[in-house]
C-alpha cells in the first residue's frame, strides 16, 4: 500500500468534484479523504495500490462534467495510519 497527496487546481469547485473523486476512489477501492482549499482546488489524501491510485488520477484528469482540470500535483507519503474508507471532507 502506498499513500499520496493530490493537489487539483482549475474549475474544481462548485462542479461535483469532491464527489467524483469519492465516486472513482470507491470504484478503485481506495481509502482516504478529499476536500476543497481556499484557494479553489481540491486536496485529496489518498491510500491503495499504486496501480489503482495511477488510474485514479487519470480519472481525475478528465473530472466531472463541469470541471476543468489545469493541473494535478502529487507527492508520495509514508503511510503513518491507515484509513478505513474515503470521505467527503468539509
Amino acid at each position: 500500500m502506498v499513500q499520496y497527496e493530490i493537489k487539483v487546481t482549475g474549475r474544481v469547485q462548485g462542479v461535483g468534484f469532491r464527489y467524483y473523486a469519492l465516486q472513482k476512489a470507491k470504484e478503485f477501492g481506495l481509502n482516504g479523504w478529499v476536500k476543497n482549499t481556499v484557494d479553489r482546488g481540491v486536496l485529496i489524501l489518498v491510500q491503495g495500490d499504486e496501480t489503482e491510485i495511477e488510474t485514479f488520477i487519470d480519472y481525475l484528469r478528465i473530472g466531472p462534467t463541469r470541471s476543468r482540470v489545469n493541473k494535478i500535483s502529487k507527492y508520495k507519503m509514508e503511510v503513518l495510519s491507515d484509513f478505513d474508507n474515503f470521505s467527503v471532507k468539509y
